[in-house]
């Protein structure tokens, strides 16, 4: 009778699954992809116009989703990205966005002030425009003081542009931002806005403001074409361009508006106040000799704060800028 043979755990034959083979953590490069601006975000599809098709203002934005290799990375309208994949533009066409080009500037808040999480609402634009009524509804400068801060805090120039000027005369609500050193323009629905185009054209531009401030007619009389434009968007995704979306609109006169129709509050709690103080060179050289902790408020809170020395220009700007910075530690008047 023939020996029992013996065996071993290498006897054992173990068949391949399809999970044997690891998974490879090489990544393409995507050296082909192409480059362009996102201009329509909704529910998981971006509009990109390439760089190729910025000479022509009738071709439509391409459709993409995001790349699974680029995860959960937050992509908004501004952004520089780059696509691959069918960039046809044909209808059910869909690229794929795989890179994400550094940003030059953000348009940052939070859900109000006390929320640590920030959204970056846009991206890469020059200006910010602040749109806010001189009346119906009445100004609010609590408003205006936050959307400062953010663009001071995000690298963007801010302008605050003045509607309904037929209802009340802007002079006096225009006055609180003179020592800001700030541009203030009046674009009633009488006024010509060359005082607007001059500083908008050539440049990617967000706006901003409250409703029923007329923003929407601002848009209108800025892109003749916007409510097409607008309209459009629901090709984007499954096809709706809501209130809470943002939307690029190519300016006549070159570069791009943003519309931010939906932002309803504008918490700040990811500013500190020497962020606001070091956007003006002679407030950030003298507070270099502050205490430490100092808020830049003066007294009684800060009765060795070294701004206090200042005087001219720089003390009028001193006094506007603690009146942002105040404005960072109350919720009053700055819902939108």
């Amino acid at each position: 009778m023939a020996a029992r043979r013996r065996w071993d755990e290498s006897d054992v034959k173990i068949r391949p699954g399809k999970r044997s083979r690891p998974r490879s953590k090489v990544r393409p490069s995507h050296d082909d992809a192409e480059f362009g601006l996102v201009v329509t975000k909704d529910r998981g599809r971006w509009g990109v116009v390439l760089d190729r098709d910025a000479g022509s203002p009738d071709r439509e934005p391409i459709v993409c989703m995001r790349a699974r290799e680029l995860g959960r990375t937050g992509i908004v309208v501004g952004d520089r990205v780059g696509v691959v994949g069918d960039t046809s533009g044909a209808p059910g066409s869909l690229a794929r966005i795989v890179k994400l080009e550094e940003r030059t500037s953000v348009l940052r808040r939070t859900a109000d002030d006390t929320d640590a999480f920030e959204r970056i609402v846009i991206a890469n634009a020059d200006k910010l425009l602040i749109v806010c009524a001189v009346a119906d509804p009445p100004p609010r400068a609590g408003f205006v003081e936050r959307a400062l801060v953010a663009a001071f805090a995000g690298k963007i120039e801010p302008i605050v542009c003045l509607t309904k000027s037929d209802l009340a005369d802007p002079a006096e609500f225009a006055a609180n931002f003179a020592a800001l050193d700030v541009p203030v323009v009046t674009c009633g629905i009488d006024d010509r806005l060359e005082s607007v185009t001059d500083l908008i054209d050539g440049h990617v531009t967000a706006l901003i403001g409250h409703s029923g401030v007329g923003k929407s007619t601002l848009v209108n009389r800025l892109v003749p074409d916007a409510d097409r434009a607008t309209g459009e968007v629901s090709g984007v995704g499954k096809g709706r361009h809501t209130s809470t979306q943002s939307v690029a609109l190519r300016l006549p006169g070159g570069g791009w508006i943003i519309d931010t129709p939906g932002i309803r509050s504008f918490g700040l709690a990811h500013i500190q106040p020497d962020t606001v103080i070091g956007v003006f060179d002679d407030l950030r050289d003298t507070a270099a000799d502050c205490p430490r902790g100092c808020t830049h408020l003066g007294p009684p809170a800060d009765p060795e704060c070294a701004l206090d020395s200042l005087d001219g220009a720089s003390a009028r700007r001193l006094a506007a800028i603690r009146q942002i910075i105040e404005a960072l530690n109350t919720n009053d008047d700055w819902d939108m």
